[in-house]
């Protein structure tokens, strides 16, 4: 991957959670516990211990390039593969478990009990796995502003990100399964529209007292204004197979946020995007990936994915350009569409095999390939 001279754009980090496999049956091992004390020292602080004793989750530092980005992303990869396999188990860049999990208690800590004793069988859902991308933004009623901008066009990125089909070892029918799975929960789903930072505190306010959040930190919109960094946080997508992968969603989102910035301070308004339509274009994203449609929510008519995505390219490549990633994100894009989103691949090869083992297989290779 290259990049040529550019303009700073905003600095850009990622959040990726992994499974951890059985290698021979492909459940979910809950060794999660023994992994993270395992990682070397130089990349333990790089990772943090997730609600479920089958996953990890590795976090970049904050990077001003995709070339920096893609590298951070292999060095955590290759190190929390490595120390799985030290204790029997397989990294797995994958969606949603695929086949099945055994142990399905939170971890030790007073904030995961909390949370399974107020939503019940809910967090015990098998689990699911995310990418989530942080892009730094100056103040926090930009960052309100900046989701406000975003709705329209995060189905195309939930498709393009696309990479848990499987269910209980077979095609769920969904190229995102985790994005159904995940619809459970009622503290997530599309960002609503907010008229400010205050707007925003007040509803959240609300939805806590209601007992439908927990705490402030159930807030799982798709994009959110982090509460930790100043960045805005797009957690729409499923984990991705390969570094590549995640540099191209990474790289969307980066030129996006900026792309809509550049909007706001120019007056521009959020484009209009009824909440229905919205979780509608979700809902198909996740059904169809890039194989079928996606809604047009300005149109409010479905249309062919790539026509799409070839619109939100369109949208973003000025910002893509001033960034010195036009070229990494347009190569990928073309990888995709030869080669198909995660899941499109995981399908094509459940059809070959007839059974997961062998996409399993496959996808703990894809995990750490550079």
């Amino acid at each position: 991957m290259r990049a040529h001279a550019a303009d700073a754009g905003p600095t850009v980090g990622v959040e990726e959670e992994f499974l951890l496999l059985d290698p021979h049956s492909g459940a979910n091992m809950p060794l999660a516990g023994k992994v993270f004390a395992d990682l070397p020292e130089a990349v333990r602080g790089q990772s943090r211990q997730e609600f479920r004793h089958s996953m990890i989750e590795m976090v970049t530092p904050v990077c001003t390039d995709l070339v920096g980005l893609r590298r951070h992303l292999l060095t955590l990869r290759r190190a929390a593969a490595a120390t799985a396999a030290g204790v029997g188990a397989r990294l797995v860049a994958i969606g949603a478990t695929p086949v099945s999990e055994p142990c399905r208690e939170p971890m030790e800590n007073p904030r995961f009990h909390a949370i399974t004793r107020h939503y019940g069988p809910i967090a015990y859902d098998p689990a699911v796995c995310g990418c989530h991308v942080h892009v730094g933004v100056p103040g926090r009623d930009l960052a309100i502003e900046v989701c406000n901008h975003l709705r329209r066009w995060l189905p195309v990125v939930q498709a393009l990100a696309a990479n848990s089909p499987l269910y209980d070892g077979a095609d769920s029918g969904f190229a995102s399964w985790r994005s159904v799975q995940l619809l459970r929960w009622p503290s997530l789903g599309p960002s609503p529209h907010f008229a400010s930072a205050g707007d925003y505190d007040r509803t959240v306010a609300a939805l806590v007292a209601s007992g439908m959040m927990l705490d402030e930190s159930m807030v799982f919109w798709y994009a959110r204004p982090s509460a930790t960094y100043p960045t805005v946080e797009v957690r729409v997508g499923d984990v991705c197979p390969t570094a590549d992968d995640t540099v191209l969603i990474a790289g969307l989102v980066r030129a996006l946020v900026a792309t809509v910035s550049n909007d706001i301070a120019a007056g521009r308004p959020a484009p209009a995007a009824a909440d229905d339509l919205l979780r509608a274009a979700h809902w198909n994203a996740a059904r169809t990936g890039l194989d079928g449609t996606l809604m047009d929510l300005r149109s409010e008519r479905a249309r062919p994915a790539w026509q799409i995505v070839e619109e939100l390219l369109a949208f973003v490549r000025p910002a893509l350009h001033r960034h010195g990633d036009l070229e990494i994100v347009e190569a990928q894009l073309a990888r995709i569409r030869r080669a198909g989103t995660g899941a499109t691949r995981q399908r094509r090869l459940l059809g070959v095999h007839g059974a997961a083992g062998p996409v399993l297989d496959h996808l703990a290779g894809l995990t750490v390939a550079g």
